[in-house]
């Protein structure tokens, strides 16, 4: 059973999209401020969070900034496309505003439940992503069981891209993760590396894996 926590304060709001999630069987852990979530987090193992952002105490965009490797919904009053922006930018993987439909709601938790059922550690030192397979211990990246031959900056950046499945990573965040793997490191040289990525993944797949979001980075999908 999948266990999902609900990070809002308003009691209405909150009971209501805990009653659409026990109807659907997942198990729901609740939260009423960003302080209480991350008591939470220290002691349960989560599958996806539900998050308001205007929280007492510690604020939505905190909590996305800190949370690392659970998928994140937002969801929230707030209907400005800078506040959509931010937040996925953040780290947060879906956004949706208040009020909202509750199929709708479903649908995108199940979306992000199976992309991150899809991401699979199958060791400290193995990830698995669709088609692709990263290898710690070996340095390479396998795709359909093919090693792709990747400089040393392509690996760094495709790694990273992998420890962030379906999140947009930008420019600059991309960069700086990369930033002790290489020196290699400025815009107009990432897009020739993602370029170069691209290509020598054609050759073994035509699918795409790397989805360029035009002027602020790259998510792998």
């Amino acid at each position: 059973m999948k266990k999902i926590l609900i990070v809002e304060d308003n009691i209405d709001i909150h009971n209501l999209i805990k009653e659409i999630l026990e109807n659907k069987k997942y198990k729901v852990i609740d939260s009423y401020s960003g302080t209480e979530a991350f008591m939470v987090l220290e002691k349960e193992k989560i599958d996806l969070i539900l998050l308001d952002l205007m929280l007492p105490g510690l604020n939505g965009e905190e909590i996305i900034k800190k949370v690392k490797e659970i998928p994140i919904i937002v969801i929230s009053a707030k209907l400005t496309p800078e506040s959509k922006v931010n937040a996925l930018l953040s780290g947060a993987n879906d956004y949706i505003t208040k009020p909202f439909n509750p199929q709708e709601l479903l649908a995108r938790i199940e979306v992000q439940l199976r992309i991150y059922q899809n991401t699979i550690q199958t060791s400290n030192r193995d990830i698995k992503y669709k088609d692709l397979l990263l290898k710690e211990d070996e340095h390479v990246i396998y795709l359909k069981e093919e090693k792709i031959y990747l400089t040393k900056t392509e690996y760094a950046i495709l790694k990273q891209l992998l420890l962030n499945p379906n999140k947009i990573v930008t420019k600059s965040r991309l960069l700086e993760l990369i930033s002790n793997d290489t020196l290699d490191g400025d815009e107009n040289s990432l897009k020739v590396h993602i370029s170069n990525i691209r290509k020598k993944m054609r050759k073994i797949s035509q699918e795409e894996y790397i989805e360029s979001v035009w002027g602020i980075g790259f998510k792998i999908y």
